[in-house]
């Protein structure tokens, strides 16, 4: 019986080297290298001069009580939507409606304080003289500008494709230093980061409040995973 068992466990050890030796024994077995991968980040920015501004202007009264503080402060308010309007404001906007207890020196309530605050958006060369007609109308709080671009996706997708060609070449100078070359993109994740302005340059009319702005960049970051040939 143990001359039969060694036989047999011989056969068996014969038949599986033999499955190993066979060419479709050996395909299933991947080839030293193959899914190397190198993954790099790349950056691409654009920049550009704001074109577009938002102003926030508002009114805050007093009163005894908080029916007269808040009355005051809507019939005020009025006039400076319509001011806003009239300069060319667009998209005019309320923003916030507060009232609150107002109290003196000594932490005693003393009447009420209302407050309204509204935002409109213009031309950056207009932005200066939205804030002088919301004032002249009575406005006496004033928040802004905020500058922007009218066409900022487009910019992002420009600062886009420059971050993915970056990456490229990034991946393409490792893959040359471990002597390989690049196969085709695995994977890859985007990461964008909001404008940010870079130095400021002076844009604005003689005759109304200075609203000063420079370049603004766009910056877009991607990781892409390329496989290594």
């Amino acid at each position: 019986m143990k001359r039969i068992a060694l036989a047999a466990g011989l056969l068996l050890a014969a038949a599986a080297l033999a499955g190993a030796l066979r060419p479709e024994g050996a395909s299933a077995v991947d080839p030293p290298g193959t899914g190397d991968t190198v993954t790099v980040s790349g950056t691409g920015s654009v920049t550009a001069v704001p074109d577009r501004a938002e102003v926030s202007a508002g009114v805050e009264t007093r009163a005894a009580t908080a029916r007269a503080a808040l009355s005051a402060n809507g019939a005020a308010m009025q006039k400076v939507l319509d001011a806003l309007r009239a300069r060319g404001g667009k998209d005019v906007t309320t923003q916030t409606v507060s009232l609150s207890t107002a109290f003196d020196d000594n932490g005693r309530p003393n009447g009420f304080v209302a407050s309204n605050i509204a935002s409109a958006e213009t031309t950056l060369a207009g932005a200066g003289a939205l804030i002088d007609a919301a004032v002249a109308a009575g406005a006496n709080t004033i928040y802004g500008p905020s500058l922007s671009r009218s066409d900022s996706d487009a910019l992002y997708r420009q600062a886009l494709e420059r971050a993915v060609s970056d990456a490229e070449d990034r991946a393409a100078i490792l893959a040359k230093a471990a002597g390989r070359g690049l196969g085709r993109v695995t994977g890859i994740t985007e990461a964008g980061t909001p404008e940010a302005p870079m130095y400021a340059r002076s844009a604005a009319a003689q005759d109304s409040t200075p609203v000063v702005s420079g370049p603004q960049e766009t910056t877009a970051t991607v990781s892409v995973t390329y496989e290594l040939r």
